[in-house]
């Protein structure tokens, strides 16, 4: 199963669509290895494809000191391209279930392209809602 590789998400471009995950499973996991673990796991994707020039890591060495021993540093640069490619966002839910947040609380802020949607869908809504009502008006009778 491949994914496409995303760069980045800022307030300007479409989040990549994340897998939901159960917080009964954050809530029982001790450390971010596990949680970085996890995140791989449920990605169904292979530690191959984390590594390499478009990858999290360069070497697979390196990649398993992390993922198998934690004997390695997570590039912390690196943790949302990660969960993007995973296409979960399991090491970010553990960090604030361990840092006392209430996960089933959450709420995505908007991106402008999300916000810019929006409007245009609630501008569109009251249109339609004005055409109906000039429809209706001018079916009865053609006052206004």
């Amino acid at each position: 199963m491949a994914r496409a590789h995303f760069v980045s998400s800022n307030s300007t471009t479409v989040r990549p669509a994340m897998e939901p995950v159960d917080a009964k499973l954050i809530e029982k996991l001790t450390s971010m290895t596990q949680a970085l673990q996890l995140c791989q796991t449920l990605s169904g994707l292979e530690s191959h494809e984390f590594i390499g020039p478009l990858g999290v890591v360069s070497g697979q060495a390196q990649w398993s000191r992390i993922m198998n021993a934690g004997q390695h540093n997570f590039p912390q640069d690196g943790l949302n391209f990660f969960m993007d490619l995973a296409g979960n966002e399991v090491p970010l839910l553990w960090l604030l279930h361990s840092r006392g947040y209430a996960l089933d609380s959450l709420k995505q802020r908007e991106t402008e392209m999300e916000r810019k949607l929006r409007l245009a869908q609630e501008e569109n809504a009251r249109l339609r809602l004005d055409v109906r009502a000039l429809t209706a008006a001018l079916r009865n009778g053609g006052g206004i």
